[in-house]
């Protein structure tokens, strides 16, 4: 399929996306008219499917599409659960609120508080629990840049190496010849699929990745540049799917497979996970559709709090956690950034986020020693700098009480 990309970019809504449910209803509306047989010539999901995206949840979006499970390992890691209070009246829009308040107003499925390896505060919306499984939306970014970090690590990657030479199938080397690894990892390719949608052409930018049966012919398809790679950030999720397309030529097999033997057996994950595929059997968004449980969300970002270790395992590469914790040269639409990591204004030097569409976050805090994991059904990127100002409140009370022992040596 091939997208019509003479849309242009919308300041307000360039990183994370709009409402999928919105982009789902208006490529229904395209097919259901011919139904079937017109979703099938131009390679997107049934109409019972694409009707079904356009009005439940996003959280439960991610059975609707064909998956590949993530294995966990047999036995989980340990995450001791010792409840105790955490600060019960945050900052909200200018005023000072109950915390449930919060959680309520965006929609929030779960609300997880780690501190220095401790489970310290866990709530979850009645209907959902330990076991349940949430959609992680662009977190799965912030998941793919930590494959990304032990591929380099192996020497299996360099951040030098040219898409042309790692996928010479997609062939526009014109285009791809001038893209590195690091144009990549850090949003700034400039590959010209917008974020943005144009409802007449509901199924072109990002709604046409995420829809596809096809993502290799989409990001084939769709080889043009609207700037030159390297000369600034701009958030495009099709960066993300050329890494996990990299990863899975360089690894010799699947994306979900690859997380499995790389970070989700080694960390201890307490439950299987699921990524979405474009059709049966065929290729992980990589940009999207981690389906997981809340707890294994908080294990990601503990390994990421501690230099990407679990106790004396190394998972992740020391170096690699340096480099997501310090911003590119470039901002990416106005936010620091760094291989797929985000810095929001307002944080610390020690202060990062993984972020997906409809609130989903992984907050960690290094010098606190605090992971804040928030799972919800909020507006596209609604409300995202009230939420995390929110969680580095939350991180700094927590500082305040922490034994002095306890606190990271400057």
């Amino acid at each position: 399929m091939t997208a019509s990309l003479a849309i242009p970019d919308s300041p307000a809504r360039t990183r994370r996306g709009r409402r999928w449910g919105v982009i789902a209803a208006a490529g229904g509306a395209a097919v259901l008219g011919c139904a079937w047989t017109a979703a099938a010539l131009i390679n997107v999901p049934d109409p019972v499917t694409l009707t079904a995206l356009a009005v439940i949840e996003p959280s439960s979006v991610g059975t609707w599409f064909p998956s590949r499970i993530v294995q966990a390992p047999a036995r989980a890691s340990d995450l001791p659960a010792r409840p105790r209070p955490i600060l019960d009246r945050v900052p909200w829009k200018g005023k000072t609120v109950p915390l449930m308040d919060v959680l309520a107003a965006t929609h929030t499925n779960a609300f997880l508080v780690v501190q220095d390896g401790v489970l310290i505060h866990e709530w979850q919306r009645v209907g959902t629990g330990p076991e349940t499984l949430f959609p992680s939306w662009s977190v799965a970014k912030s998941i793919v840049s930590l494959l990304v970090g032990a591929a380099v690590a192996r020497g299996q990657l360099a951040e030098t190496d040219r898409v042309s030479a790692l996928l010479p199938e997609l062939k526009n080397g014109a285009v791809f010849g001038q893209i590195t690894v690091r144009n990549l990892l850090d949003m700034a390719s400039g590959i010209a699929v917008p974020e943005n949608y144009d409802p007449r052409h509901p199924l072109t930018g990002t709604a046409g990745m995420y829809l596809t049966r096809d993502i290799t012919a989409f990001v084939r398809d769709n080889a043009h540049l609207a700037f030159k790679p390297g000369s600034k950030g701009r958030y495009r999720s099709i960066d993300t799917e050329l890494l996990g397309l990299i990863l899975a030529r360089v690894e010799g097999k699947p994306l979900a497979d690859i997380l499995s033997e790389r970070i989700w057996k080694p960390m201890g994950a307490q439950a299987d996970a699921t990524w979405n595929l474009d059709r049966p059997g065929g290729v992980e968004k990589a940009f999207c559709c981690i389906n997981a449980t809340a707890r294994d969300f908080a294990r990601l970002g503990l390994l990421v709090a501690d230099q990407g270790r679990l106790n004396a395992n190394r998972i992740v590469p020391a170096r690699w956690i340096e480099r997501i914790m310090t911003p590119a040269r470039r901002d990416v639409d106005g936010w620091q950034y760094s291989a797929q990591w985000w810095h929001a204004p307002g944080g610390e030097d020690d202060d990062i986020s993984a972020i997906g569409v409809y609130g989903q976050y992984i907050y960690v805090n290094r010098e606190t020693g605090t992971v804040i994991v928030k799972l919800s059904d909020h507006g596209a990127e609604q409300d995202e700098i009230d939420t995390l100002a929110v969680m580095q409140t939350i991180a700094a009370d927590l500082a305040a009480g922490r034994p002095p022992a306890s606190r990271k040596d400057p």
